[in-house]
């Protein structure tokens, strides 16, 4: 809903200042278009106040409404530490329902990481492009992915999240690893 509002706002801004600058500047003119600048800003403005307003989870200034808390998950061997930021699928929610998890992580090829949780279901995930920090599940096997380099995308492989800090530790995470939610 924040993110309807927030587009409805950012449209309306958008079109207010197109009006401002298809305003014509003779010196007969420029008076109305002073005022309908001012008031057009004035209604910015608001629109700009308003848009900050909901995003920040307010409606009135006053008022507030619960944050969306992210999902973020900790992965950690002995010596490194990645933090991914799980998408809204459901997919990604089932494994954060199944944490902590302490499972073994092994290398699969030249570019990524897997480890095994319980089945997660794809149904509205997204396919995962194979790029370098994205966290995928790979479908077939029922292997959660991190990529530490390019892979070929396939229908079977979906997006779960990206990497926000950590990404160069990937390739060096080794035997048991504990993944948890990041509070």
């Amino acid at each position: 809903m924040k993110k309807i509002i927030g587009f409805v706002m950012a449209l309306l801004l958008l079109t207010a200042v197109g009006c401002t600058n298809s305003q014509e500047t003779d010196d007969t003119s420029s008076q109305q278009t002073d005022g309908v600048s001012y008031m057009e800003t004035e209604g910015a403005e608001e629109s700009q106040a308003a848009t900050e307003a909901s995003s920040e989870g307010r409606s009135d200034g006053n008022e507030t409404e619960p944050e969306v808390a992210s999902m973020r998950i900790s992965v950690k061997s002995e010596d490194y530490e990645v933090i991914y930021e799980l998408n809204d699928s459901l997919a990604a929610s089932q494994l954060y329902a199944q944490l902590p998890l302490t499972v073994e992580v092994e290398p699969f090829s030249n570019n990524e990481m897997t480890f095994y949780p319980e089945a997660l279901s794809v149904e509205d995930a997204p396919l995962s492009d194979g790029e370098p920090g994205s966290l995928s599940y790979y479908a077939p096997w029922g292997d959660v992915v991190m990529f530490y380099a390019p892979c070929t995308p396939n229908r079977s492989l979906y997006e779960l999240g990206t990497v926000v800090s950590g990404e160069e530790h990937i390739a060096n995470l080794s035997g048991t690893i504990t993944v948890s939610a990041v509070e």
